[in-house]
């Protein structure tokens, strides 16, 4: 009787063995040495719940195995307490599957993130520059695999234009040369997704696999080349990351691991036709139509913070879509969350990536994000991630910076963008500035509600980026955006730039978003002239970059700007004033916000200026008598005194 059952035991064991089928394990490997010693493996493959796991590998421990709704996958949490580097076997009721545990470069508090010492260059990989990948073979057979067609077609705005990885690295001496400190890639990760009409994903913001890098853009070997050799050259690179929805065409949406893995999940099974949808003033066909099932996020923000919102406008918020191509996820399952939280720190460990810019911060559940950003800075307290909050008002922008006392939840995010910056210097651009309200009383009036702020050096400020027109619009006014550039790299802020504002790049949303995410001029194979080099710019683009340069290159470690009091002047005849202070030394940015000739009363600004009576202008190198009692200004000059 016992050799009977053992018999059966054994060819029960075998039947499984062979029944079970991995597709694919995520993380695809880990690490050793975590604060943190937990581990999710998500395990996907065919009936793949049915079966257990074991490892004998030191160190390791399965603590549990979770089953949610679908047959098909296996949540394995391990514990890597006393593990040490090396390649574990798992058992999974008789199928054996290699997993390596890796060591890490780095401890956690030596993972140093991106502040606002540094200046942010934000690029889009497809519209930067091509160059023939050293891998080139391994990406083009991953191109081959994917299940999604496009079309490569500059000409068209809206359609992919060919930018990658190896053509970034190709011009890290640029950013060098230009003075910026780091680089912010919108998302690199894999979007399969078909071209619909003439649309497409270029901007990386439907992700269809969290681990890899679009083939499109490179490998993650090249991805990890790019950010090695930036980091020789003294640049930080900050990864574009998102956790509120992923693509339409994930994996997970043809079979999600449980019912609730999605927000508003029914409109998955309900019939559907082809349509269209409309967003920011374009226009998407997809596959699938609208239909009573289906939720769209209403893109109002203020219920999440309103502590007088209803349910149905919070849940409208966070629970809706962001477009219908673009599932929401459900950040209150804590495996999703867990899942997401990992991957993360998977990016870091692996690619070294130095911060992180998190998309639609508030549209997720605000739990969960807490969650991953207590999690991330306690494995790396030195690091930074900063969330999209476009709100323009700062009292809104304020309650979700980390350790805030406008909000009961500790949301622990360190950086948050100020809209309130972009919105009133837009306004300003098209004004005289006067006695009250208009031109630099924007900026003025945006800055004194700096108290609510718990720490204003962690707000990243912008004049323009790849969901706004660019500053210059359809022109060229070069004093506007010399006196918005003086007050970005100058006021307590981190600030970010937006690729192509030194060669005076412009455009509008008017048409497309696509407009305003023109190619580089140089970037790409058959360009008529190469604005990477001064001989391959115009004479108003050379003018520019020499300005900004110098204006970047002059902040870089400046400990008056970096570390610096920060003290601001109502707008006067005109003329607005914000000085900074450190030891002994002063810098003074001083704006005509006007079309006219402006005198400025220098008696006024005694507290700052002292006995001091000349200052150089670090723009051009011109000194200026401040000794006396007034300072003559041309329309809309700008001045930097550095004293």
């Amino acid at each position: 009787m016992k050799k009977l059952l053992l018999m059966l035991l054994t060819m029960q064991s075998l039947v499984m063995s062979a029944a079970v089928k991995i597709d694919r394990i995520e993380p695809m490997d880990w690490y050793v040495g975590m604060k943190n010693p937990k581990l999710q493996l998500m395990v996907y493959g065919e009936n793949i719940a049915q079966a257990e796991c074991s490892t004998d590998y030191p160190g390791v421990v399965v603590d549990s195995l979770v089953r949610l709704d679908s047959p098909n996958y296996l949540f394995v949490y391990l514990n890597l307490k006393y593990a040490k580097p090396g390649t574990m076997t798992l058992n999974f009721s008789g199928k054996k599957v290699k997993y390596e545990l890796k060591e890490r470069e780095k401890k956690g508090y030596e993972r140093i993130g991106f502040s606002n010492a540094d200046v942010l260059y934000m690029l889009m990989p497809d519209r930067f520059a091509s160059a023939t990948q050293d891998d080139g073979k391994k990406a083009a057979k991953d191109v081959v695999k994917m299940k999604s067609k496009y079309t490569v077609d500059r000409n068209e705005p809206s359609l992919r234009h060919g930018g990658n990885i190896e053509g970034i690295r190709q011009h890290l001496d640029y950013f060098c040369e230009l003075g910026v400190t780091a680089l912010w890639f919108t998302p690199v990760l894999e979007n399969d997704s078909p071209d619909n009409g003439n649309q497409s994903t270029y901007h990386g913001y439907a992700t269809t696999d969290y681990y890899k890098v679009d083939p499109r853009f490179g490998t993650n070997a090249e991805y990890k080349r790019l950010i090695d050799e930036a980091h020789e050259k003294g640049l930080k690179v900050v990864m574009d990351m998102i956790f509120n929805h992923c693509g339409f065409d994930h994996p997970w949406l043809k079979d999600l691991p449980s019912k609730d893995w999605l927000n508003a999940p029914e409109w998955l099974s309900a019939p559907k036709d082809k349509g269209t949808e409309t967003s920011n003033g374009q226009s998407t066909t997809y596959n699938g139509g609208l239909n009573d099932k289906y939720l769209q996020t209403s893109y109002k923000l203020t219920p999440v913070l309103d502590p007088y919102a209803s349910k149905i406008d919070l849940h409208e918020t966070v629970d809706g879509w962001f477009v219908p191509s673009m599932p929401d996820l459900n950040q209150r399952n804590p495996h999703l969350m867990t899942y997401l939280i990992q991957n993360s720190i998977w990016w870091i460990e692996t690619v070294g990536i130095d911060g992180i810019r998190m998309d639609t911060y508030p549209y997720a559940d605000a739990d969960g994000m807490a969650r991953w950003m207590k999690e991330l800075y306690e494995e790396y307290p030195n690091y930074n991630t900063v969330g999209e909050t476009w709100v323009t008002e700062p009292a809104y922008t304020a309650a979700w910076q980390k350790d805030s006392k406008l909000s009961k939840r500790n949301s622990y995010l360190k950086t948050v963008m100020d809209f309130s910056f972009y919105d009133k210097i837009n306004q300003a651009k098209n004004e005289d500035t006067d006695s009250w309200w208009n031109g630099m009383n924007r900026i003025y009036n945006s800055l004194v509600y700096d108290y609510l702020y718990e720490n204003p050096s962690n707000v990243m400020a912008f004049i323009e980026n790849h969901d706004t027109d660019r500053f210059l619009g359809e022109g060229r006014d070069t004093l506007a955006l010399k006196q918005a550039l003086a007050l970005l790299l100058t006021i307590n802020r981190t600030p970010q730039l937006y690729y192509g504002t030194e060669i005076l790049m412009n455009g509008t949303k008017s048409v497309t978003d696509g407009n305003v995410r023109k190619d580089f001029p140089g970037g790409f194979p058959g360009d008529e002239r190469n604005a990477f080099t001064a001989a391959g710019r115009t004479t108003a683009e050379n003018a520019m970059f020499r300005w900004l340069s110098r204006l970047l290159h002059w902040r870089k470690g400046n400990d008056v700007i970096v570390k610096g009091s920060q003290t601001q002047f109502i707008p006067m005849n005109g003329v607005y004033v914000v000085a900074r202070q450190y030891k002994g030394k002063s810098v003074m940015t001083i704006i005509n916000g006007t079309k006219q000739d402006a005198k400025m009363n220098l008696k006024r600004y005694t507290e700052i200026i002292g006995d001091a009576t000349q200052a150089k202008d670090v723009l051009t190198n011109r000194k200026y008598d401040i000794g006396g009692n007034t300072l003559e200004l041309k329309p809309r000059q700008t001045l930097v005194l550095e004293f």
